[in-house]
């Protein structure tokens, strides 16, 4: 059965069509016959408890462009379509909130969200990791360059430090109690104290890679291992880390587990976990990406089981 897809992101012009994972799930949804529409942040509004969009109907390929248009847009109440993909990058600033919000008041009933938009909104991609102890490295959350010094000290004089609101490997730093540079980066990461950041233990596992493990309602799909430069401490591929292939490990397993009740409770049925050695260190939530690595390195389509996952949530709900 043919369904219509709603997908909250970024501009298509801006589009990476071999790396980005927004575009594989409407490549698929495409290619089984769904009808695809595009939509901002600013295209969604409310009148009175009702919330709206304006959305144009598009198709994607493999292409220069990779899209196009079908219509100029109409306006929409969001239970028009059976389920919206909301996958607009960081940061998850005003707006973002603001849109999750309006999501929040569509019916569900007659529309499934992707991810739960009160799921978005709890799971700072940060602080969520917090809710899982075991799974993570030792942790500080604080505003105090004296408590971060402290924590430093207590893990062996070594540790990851990085902005709360940051995404692909942005404001994160490797510092070391030999530093010279110490102050005048803790200074600057918190502005003086003003604001929250995360210190974490060092894990000289990097050096073999940052694993980023695709999870689907609460079970693994797919892994890669994000190799860093020699001359980087940060894995992220936009920064000049390289894919290679990786097995999903006994502890990855068991880290979903861990992981699996609560991101069902909270509808985060889409995330990628970013792991180092046996430690978890990041739940992204927001627009996850690494299909297309991984489908390229396991010659596999996550995608195409993210869509099976779609279509069978959508169908539930017309019973």
């Amino acid at each position: 059965m043919a369904y219509k897809f709603a997908f909250v992101m970024d501009p298509l012009d801006k589009v990476l069509v071999d790396k980005d994972t927004t575009f594989v799930f409407m490549l698929e949804s495409v290619r089984r016959g769904h009808e695809i529409y595009f939509l901002g942040l600013r295209d969604l509004y409310a009148r009175g408890a009702k919330t709206f969009t304006r959305a144009r109907r598009c198709e994607v390929a493999r292409a220069n462009p990779c899209y196009r248009f079908l219509d100029e847009g109409d306006d929409y109440p969001i239970e028009n379509f059976n389920a919206v993909f909301m996958r607009k990058d960081p940061p998850a600033d005003a707006p973002y909130l603001y849109a999750t919000m309006l999501l929040s008041r569509a019916d569900r009933s007659r529309v499934f969200v992707l991810n739960e938009p009160g799921g978005l909104r709890e799971a700072n991609e940060k602080l969520y990791s917090l809710n899982f102890p075991n799974a993570i490295p030792p942790t500080l959350v604080t505003y105090e360059i004296a408590r971060l010094r402290d924590f430093m000290a207590e893990v062996g004089g070594q540790m990851i430090v990085k902005p709360l609101d940051g995404h692909g490997g942005e404001g994160v730093f490797h510092v070391s109690a030999h530093d010279r540079n110490l102050g005048a980066i803790l200074e600057t990461v918190t502005q003086f104290e003003s604001l929250p950041i995360m210190g974490q233990l060092y894990l000289p596992e990097i050096r073999g890679g940052d694993k980023r493990l695709i999870v689907l309602d609460g079970e693994p799909l797919g892994c890669t291992l994000r190799v860093p430069r020699e001359d980087e401490h940060r894995g992220n591929i936009h920064v000049g880390g390289t894919c290679v292939k990786a097995p999903v490990s006994a502890r990855d397993r068991e880290i979903c587990a861990m992981l699996k009740p609560r991101l069902q409770r909270d509808g985060l049925y889409f995330v990628g976990l970013d792991i180092i050695g046996d430690y978890l260190t990041e739940v992204n939530v927001t627009s996850p990406t690494g299909v297309q690595e991984i489908d390229r390195l396991d010659g596999v389509s996550l995608e195409a089981k993210v869509i099976d996952f779609v279509e069978q949530r959508v169908a539930a709900l017309r019973h």
